[in-house]
């Protein structure tokens, strides 16, 4: 076996039976390789594979520190890692009583007749003339109502954003984000090629002069958006910021993706972008937090010009929804299920927030009482992903880094992200105060 094999062994030996603890800072890999009697070109090849092992992570001009479990397989926030009992990563909204209305629609799909309509052919990307009234409803917002022509079918929001990107944005082509965004779109965006620009926020989200600048210096093909209940931060844009991106859209003959996902938890939110500039927004969102992950279907609102495009594009990435998903949504409409547990949900935000702010009380938070979730700027001298190796291992609860949301090569924040949908509220609660407490008692 190569030296520097064998001498990862030992480190992480010392890593599994405690005598390294997460958030223990390795020396300099010069000292290392001093200490250890081997060359430095030795040292760095262990210190590469500790972290290809998941052991460790650098930090550019902090060092090297032990982390409590391998990185997420895969996209971050996109599935379970296992890394502690309750997990604060995926956010999942689940009521009391939600399985029980949603079964009634259900019910009526198992009848012969309806079930045969449902699977016996793929469903369009296009759906059928009622799914697209009734999706036209669950998407309306005071102000504003998508119109049901222009409304195709995903199998999740995710698809419809691979979709919409897919039509936008050609292969080594520049989109403008967010500096700190939703992960799946960086996962996205690498699988279809396409290269991020981040663009700087404020209190409201992305500035305008930001995105203008950025395509002034090269043109983006497209910019991706989430004016309300930004994830991770939780912000909203307040109607001035929303007409002035629109006409900035206009203007420089830009399209955005806007994504709503988590905007029906905001009943007094604006209209949404799309509502400024139909002709420069697809919108997208889905039946995911409304209602459960397992059976859902996205939304893609599209203007006129581009629906043949994203129509192509779901079609070719085999992205539109189930016939059975399709009409089970539809129902769900229809009789009142969609309003039940988005009311229900918008409830359960509130009671999470109690938690959150006595747990919490006195840390920097960034959220909204509408949220899910909430951005917890860490107390010195705690830095990300320490933080989130002490809490799996000192708390059984998984949290995720700033870095999963930070885009290009500016340092990540010292931060993290708290999903607050998922866990039972007690569990939340219980695991809210364990984090508090680790924080107190640092690295």
């Amino acid at each position: 076996m190569d030296e520097y094999r064998r001498i990862a062994d030992r480190v992480e030996a010392a890593v599994r039976d405690g005598r390294l603890r997460p958030g223990d800072r390795l020396p300099p890999q010069r000292v290392f390789a001093r200490r250890h009697g081997i060359a430095n070109s030795t040292a760095i090849r262990v210190y590469g594979e500790l972290a290809r092992r998941g052991l460790v992570v650098g930090e550019v001009g902090r060092g090297t520190f032990v982390r409590a479990a391998p990185p997420l397989p895969g996209p971050a926030l996109a599935e379970a890692t296992g890394a502690a009992p309750v997990d604060l990563q995926l956010n999942y909204p689940v009521t009391e009583g939600q399985s029980e209305l949603m079964a009634r629609a259900l019910a009526a799909l198992a009848r012969p007749d309806v079930l045969t309509e449902a699977v016996s052919r793929p469903a369009p990307a296009g759906g059928t003339p009622e799914a697209r009234e009734a999706a036209a409803a669950v998407l309306a917002r005071p102000g504003w109502a998508p119109d049901p022509d222009g409304v195709l079918f995903a199998g999740n929001a995710r698809q419809a954003l691979a979709a919409a990107l897919s039509a936008l944005v050609p292969p080594g082509g520049r989109l403008g984000v967010e500096a700190l965004t939703y992960p799946l779109v960086k996962a996205v965006a690498e699988r279809l090629g396409i290269r991020l620009v981040p663009l700087a926020l404020d209190a409201e989200g992305v500035r305008p002069e930001a995105l203008e600048a950025a395509h002034r210096a090269a043109p983006l093909a497209a910019v991706y958006l989430q004016p309300t209940l930004h994830n991770p931060l939780s912000a909203t844009a307040g109607e001035g910021r929303r007409a002035e991106l629109a006409e900035l859209l206009r203007r420089l003959e830009l399209t955005a993706v806007e994504d709503t996902t988590w905007a029906f938890l905001a009943p007094d939110a604006p209209a949404p972008l799309a509502a400024h500039a139909p002709e420069q927004v697809l919108l997208v969102d889905s039946l995911s937090k409304r209602l459960a992950p397992g059976l859902t279907v996205g939304y893609l609102v599209v203007p006129a010009r581009l629906r043949t495009a994203a129509a192509d594009a779901l079609r070719s990435g085999a992205w539109t929804a189930g016939g059975l998903a399709l009409a089970a949504a539809t129902r769900w409409t229809g009789d009142g299920t969609v309003a039940e547990a988005v009311a229900a949900k918008r409830a359960d935000t509130g009671v999470r927030h109690a938690l959150l702010r006595r747990r919490l009380a006195g840390h920097a938070l960034r959220t909204s009482p509408h949220a899910y979730y909430c951005w917890w700027e860490l107390p010195a001298p705690w830095r990300a992903e320490t933080f989130t190796a002490a809490a799996a291992a000192r708390a059984g609860v998984a949290v995720t880094p700033g870095s999963a949301f930070a885009v290009g090569r500016a340092a990540a924040p010292d931060a993290v992200r708290l999903g607050l949908a998922s866990p039972p509220v007690a569990v939340l609660d219980e695991a809210l105060a364990r984090l508090a407490e680790v924080a107190a008692s640092g690295p």
